[in-house]
């Protein structure tokens, strides 16, 4: 991860704010890096420019927490594995707590394993498909939130422990084994991936906001609740 604290001019700031709608934070402390780089003011000031860039529409594919009417959806790419990811799915709870019951949120997840930090994160993000094969919607939700709880992040997590939540959830261990071990859904994983990437990743977690309008508020890292409702706030006036 990248320590470096990086200076911006505020005129760029404000400019990338007015122009495109989007929020930009500095993610050195928040934000898992796929490469630490010296070029992360001029990267983050065209992220928030680019306003999301090329991520896929929210579609049937997508895994979706919450009314799927809701007039904001935020798109969470998350790394299973990653300590920032962890904080943060704790704050997407409290803004589902808040937000989620009125309808006015969705919650999509969609997979961001970092392969050279966390070489467990993508089997992983798998077990979790399995998860999904084997019992909906509600296991997948059930087996993120389990293996957030039990992971002590950093490629901490024993894969042996991965059957053993999704027992802890009320699914078949043995079925599941053999789901994990066939690998059916690495490519829907590596799609997720390249997903990520177009939509403008460089870290985990790494959000992106949308409105009702299509309007896009990007955000980089596991950025406190406050600041999420903030941007949670300006997107649900764009209706």
């Amino acid at each position: 991860m990248n320590e470096n604290t990086y200076l911006v001019p505020l005129s760029i700031v404000v400019a990338g704010i007015l122009i495109a709608g989007a929020v930009w934070f500095n993610p050195s402390r928040e934000t898992t890096k796929i490469a630490p780089s010296d070029d992360g003011v001029n990267r983050g000031v065209a992220q928030a420019l680019q306003g999301g860039g090329n991520a896929r529409g929210v579609d049937a594919r997508d895994h979706l927490r919450g009314n799927p009417e809701a007039p904001v959806k935020l798109v969470e790419y998350s790394d299973l594995e990653c300590p920032f990811c962890k904080r943060f799915h704790a704050t997407m709870q409290q803004v589902m707590d808040e937000y989620g019951k009125k309808g006015e949120v969705a919650w999509v997840y969609r997979h961001f394993p970092l392969d050279a930090l966390h070489s467990k994160a993508r089997k992983e993000a798998e077990a979790t498909e399995c998860a999904n094969e084997l019992g909906g919607g509600v296991a997948f939700w059930n087996y993120m939130d389990r293996l957030f709880e039990v992971t002590p992040s950093n490629n901490g997590l024993d894969i042996a422990q991965l059957p053993i939540i999704a027992q802890d959830i009320g699914l078949d261990r043995g079925t599941f084994q053999t789901c994990l071990d066939s690998g059916k859904f690495a490519e829907r994983v590596a799609d997720d991936l390249k997903d990520a990437q177009a939509a403008g990743g460089s870290g985990t977690p790494y959000s992106i906001v949308i409105a009702a309008n299509g309007e896009k508020f990007p955000v980089n890292g596991a950025q406190p609740y406050e600041e999420v409702k903030r941007i949670i706030e300006l997107a649900l006036q764009d209706r």
